[in-house]
């Protein structure tokens, strides 16, 4: 069976963000009030996972781990998320295509320039 860990985030006091993992939801239970259980998330290992009162969960993060986070955490994460600039990929074009099968080529032809095969 797979060991469940629960990683709470949370903001400190100094804007640091605070990470604690427990083993069980138990202390969880003692410090939040559970409010229900996942039943719809896609990722299959999340259903069945405890819903609390003030956190934003349960949200994968690796294998056998449960996170949830406080809402502004969630929110500033999500913001500096959704800022991240992707790389910007530009499609071959024709020309550049076949410039690159002719290089291809030549290389295939210098590699084999003195090869004969070994019966003739």
């Amino acid at each position: 069976m797979a060991k469940n860990t629960y990683r709470i985030v949370t903001r400190g006091s100094d804007g640091s963000l605070r990470i604690r993992d427990f083993d069980s939801e138990e202390p969880l239970l003692r410090m939040h009030v559970k409010i229900g259980v996942d039943d719809c998330s896609t990722d299959l290992t999340l259903r069945g996972k405890p819903v609390f009162r003030g956190l934003i969960g349960p949200i994968p993060d690796g294998k056998g781990i449960a996170r949830y986070e406080s809402p502004e955490v969630f929110e500033t994460l999500t913001k500096e998320w959704s800022r991240a600039q992707s790389k910007r990929r530009r499609r071959r074009t024709a020309a550049q295509i076949a410039a690159d099968a002719a290089a291809a080529e030549l290389s295939l032809q210098s590699q084999y320039a003195g090869f004969t095969p070994s019966g003739e």
